[in-house]
């Protein structure tokens, strides 16, 4: 019985999910009285790989191959040869598209109980249960896992890590690499502003039509420079070629869960909050004070962005500059 994580590194350095699910997975292991191993698939020196230690990981088996030539058949093989070789019976992943993808397969493959988007750590009191939200993240569900084995996939930024001083023993791992026969056509990285995936981000300043146009949209720039953050968009804005689709967030675009959202001059169709309504404070800029989006918000502000905004910047600014 063990517990294998997988992670994953970007450009040499473990991604901030990567982080939590290592913790996650190793406190985990410490509940179900066992070891945990991560298998850690990206380019990274021992440095870095020593942070899976101060996550509570006992061993890692690093895949050193840079995960910008990602093969999801390739991966599968790789992690169902880490399972046999640890002889896991857990196996953690972060709920992206990396696990998405991957966590069902090696469920049906050695025939494990699933749970996907996982938000808490496991109640094993009686059994295995566990919490997802559900609807849209309008309802939290709790779900058991009868069978001996387990795939979880874990929901970014809903268990906070928990950081120590303890190392781990780096193993090189190569199993499973030469196994699978997709063809990867073309691959186009996507430049970010800021350097933080907006998956990753803490922070996130995001914009919809009430901007008006394009050319408005320093403005917000502006103030995500300020504190720090990332930006988004709504989807409407994205089709029409105001920003890149890539910064689309909301039920068909991507779903994040940031400490912070800030929306300016989006209305909040339920398509939106789908994707958003998970972020732990939720502001709102709006000179429509009937906005649907005001009800989701933690605070609100009823005014034009093109005055609010740079006001917010400004004291944000002012503020960083007394610390």
């Amino acid at each position: 019985m063990a517990v294998l994580i997988v992670a994953e590194t970007h450009q040499g350095k473990f991604k901030k999910a990567s982080i939590e699910v290592m913790s996650y997975g190793a406190r985990v292991a410490a509940a179900l009285q066992t070891s945990a191993t991560a298998l850690v698939y990206g380019n990274a020196d021992e440095s870095e790989l020593v942070k899976a230690g101060q996550c509570g990981v006992q061993n890692v088996l690093h895949v050193n191959q840079n995960f910008a030539n990602f093969n999801p058949v390739q991966c599968l093989n790789v992690v169902l040869k880490a399972i046999e070789k640890t002889a896991a019976d857990t196996v953690i992943f972060t709920h992206d598209y990396t696990g998405r993808s991957i966590a069902p397969q090696v469920a049906a493959k050695i025939e494990a109980g699933l749970i996907s988007g996982a938000v808490s750590l496991p109640d094993t009191t009686s059994g295995f249960a566990l919490r997802k939200n559900v609807f849209s993240g309008k309802a939290i569900a709790d779900y058991s896992i009868l069978s001996n084995k387990r795939v979880i996939s874990l929901m970014p930024n809903s268990v906070q890590p928990e950081m120590g001083n303890g190392t781990a023993a780096v193993e090189a791992f190569s199993e499973g690499l030469d196994a699978g026969s997709s063809l990867s056509v073309e691959r186009k990285a996507i430049e970010q502003k800021g350097g933080v995936p907006l998956t990753e981000a803490d922070l996130v300043v995001s914009a919809g039509r009430g901007m008006k146009a394009p050319e408005n949209w320093n403005v917000i720039e502006d103030l995500a420079a300020a504190i720090g953050a990332a930006t988004a968009c709504s989807r409407p804005v994205a089709d029409i070629g105001w920003r890149p689709h890539h910064e689309h967030v909301g039920q068909t675009g991507i779903a994040i869960r940031p400490n912070l959202y800030i929306a300016v001059g989006i209305s909040g169709a339920i398509q939106h909050l789908a994707g958003v309504n998970q972020s732990k404070v939720i502001v709102v800029i709006n000179k429509d004070a009937e906005a649907p989006f005001f009800k989701a918000a933690d605070y609100g502000v009823v005014g034009d962005a093109m005055e609010v905004v740079p006001k917010l910047a400004a004291a944000f600014r002012k503020f960083k500059a007394a610390q």
